[in-house]
């Protein structure tokens, strides 16, 4: 598939020369300039910068490197020395072959002003925005969903180094900002005790010398904290990002007892949802899937799988570590809708997939393709007797007949322990207890009479709909698509270092996201005009003597 060429007036004669010369068949670069022109303009980043003057480098520029330097997980130094030693990214940016190109630094402050005003989704959706222009991207075709671990860029720490490194980094702060009332404040020996990185910390051995050292550093943040409430002149400090999290870390950590800092136990500390695991990082959360345990952050990829189109990166979402898969799919389907791009098809896996979600996406007209999770009733565990599938619901009439022709005699609404609503059917005592059939449908020995619990209405026929369709043949066929998202995982973490963050910070870490998704969003683009074939899953050379 091949596009009709951009004008490339803006490119200086010299450069386009040499870049012919040097590449005839162009490059990936030369290639997305021709065919795709620039995503950006100086306009599109106005707010970004003071109204008065001029800025050094072109914005437009920065937001192309930016992405540029992220497809080739690229540093700021190497990014901005390809600026100043590459042809093809001179083509691209339209440089003069002589352009000496900016210092390095000034990547970190465009990434800094990003976050500041919020516009961390503008690279993404002015790229998707030329690819919907171009006929690569289009509404209501197919996607898939999925997640995978982000590792915080911070190195684990055990709690005593938690509370002092967490004291250490608000002193540091406190010595930047406010260093004579710092000075005047705290006494000799917290300039031994906080003066190195706990990492070179001798810790005690004995575990009663361990409480004491973490108790001590708890009377010395709460003696530190009670200095900065009683200081009338200084409530700023309060605002202060590190004292804020001394704060909450201690909170979590400890507790006051005659007016004494005691350490809480492993069984008193908040879930990991809340709980602070670095000062360094305090939005990193610890988190397990099976065998993985990390702390850090979970990032969700969803991207297009049309046959006839790149397959493209379209939403990307970052989350705390501990959420569940599923908790992210309103966001993203919200995020969608709002750029036009929601799909008909939705691949996903277990973790996305819940009777609520069948019904709501069914009502933005979106076909979810995923499995579902199965009866977990003992009879179906079991493999034997009558699972719910079995009985029949008349909701009009708030009856259920069972496979032998009883019916229920109560019917209540209500909601489950997670304050879900549901419905709770029984059936007659006498009914059961003369049932012929009554061993395939009460299974323990202290059920008197069969009790069923199932969900409202909508909910209960999209589950029992979607278990019935997931074991045909042709479900497990069309639900093949749904694995091309492992091999954009694998690319994003081998090529792009998806799973290790470059920064601190769940607005950072969410940057950095966006911006790997936009970087394979340009490689992938380029080759799909550039006619590269699509990868295909590798086999070994021992799997393919079988073949």
């Amino acid at each position: 598939m091949s596009l009709h060429p951009q004008p490339i007036g803006d490119i200086p004669e010299e450069t386009q020369r040499v870049a012919r010369a040097a590449f005839p068949k162009g490059t990936l670069y030369m290639t997305m300039r021709d065919e795709l022109g620039t995503f950006f303009q100086d306009e599109d980043f106005a707010a970004l910068f003071p109204s008065r003057g001029q800025s050094a480098v072109s914005p437009w520029h920065l937001a192309l490197v930016t992405v540029m330097q992220f497809a080739e997980n690229l540093t700021d130094r190497q990014a901005a020395d390809a600026v100043r030693s590459r042809i093809d990214w001179k083509y691209a940016l339209g440089l003069e072959l002589t352009d000496a190109g900016f210092d390095f630094s000034v990547l970190s402050e465009f990434r800094s002003r990003l976050i500041a005003h919020e516009s961390e989704q503008q690279l993404l959706d002015a790229m998707l925005k030329r690819f919907q222009e171009k006929g690569l991207l289009k509404a209501r075709g197919r996607q898939r969903t999925d997640a995978t671990h982000v590792l915080s860029r911070t190195r684990d720490l055990t709690r005593i180094e938690l509370a002092g490194e967490t004291m250490r980094q608000a002193l540091n702060t406190l010595a930047t900002v406010a260093p004579a009332w710092l000075k005047a404040h705290v006494p000799v020996e917290w300039f031994e005790r906080y003066g190195k990185p706990f990492s070179d910390y001798r810790m005690p051995k004995t575990e009663a010398e361990q409480q004491a050292l973490v108790e001590t550093i708890g009377q010395d943040g709460y003696q530190l904290w009670q200095w900065i409430a009683e200081s009338e002149d200084q409530d700023w400090m309060r605002q202060i990002p590190a004292v804020e999290t001394l704060r909450q870390v201690w909170v979590q950590q400890f507790y006051i007892e005659a007016d004494q800092i005691r350490w809480r136990k492993k069984t008193e500390l908040p879930p990991s949802k809340v709980s602070i695991y670095t000062p360094y990082d305090p939005d990193a959360r610890h988190s397990r899937k099976r065998d993985t345990t990390w702390v850090g952050y979970k990032v969700h990829l969803t991207e297009t799988c049309d046959d006839d189109r790149p397959n493209l990166v379209v939403q990307v979402e970052t989350r705390i570590a501990p959420e569940f898969d599923i908790d992210a799919l309103e966001t993203i389907y919200a995020d969608l809708e709002n750029h036009q791009l929601l799909p008909a098809e939705h691949f996903v896996d277990t973790g996305y997939t819940s009777s609520d979600v069948l019904v709501t996406s069914h009502q933005r007209g979106i076909d979810l393709v995923g499995p579902v999770r199965l009866d977990n009733s003992a009879q179906a565990k079991a493999g034997l007797g009558f699972g719910l599938s079995a009985f029949s619901i008349d909701w009009e009439n708030k009856t259920v007949t069972c496979p032998m022709g009883m019916q229920n005699t109560t019917w209540r609404e209500g909601t489950g322990r997670r304050g879900k609503p549901n419905v709770q059917a029984a059936f007659k005592y006498d009914d059961c207890q003369s049932c012929s059939a009554r061993t395939l449908c009460v299974l323990s020995k202290v059920q008197r009479k069969r009790q069923l619990t199932f969900q409202h209405q909508s909910q209960q026929q999209a589950l029992q709909a979607a278990r019935k369709r997931q074991e045909t043949e042709g479900f497990k066929e069309r639900y093949k698509r749904r694995a091309g998202i492992e091999g954009t995982i694998s690319q994003a973490v081998n090529t792009l270092d998806l799973r290790q963050a470059r920064y601190r910070g769940h607005e950072k870490v969410h940057l950095e996201h966006v911006l790997i998704a936009a970087g394979m969003n340009l490689l992938r683009s380029v080759a799909w005009l550039m006619e590269v074939p699509r990868s295909q899953t590798r086999s070994s050379r021992f799997a393919k003597l079988a073949a």
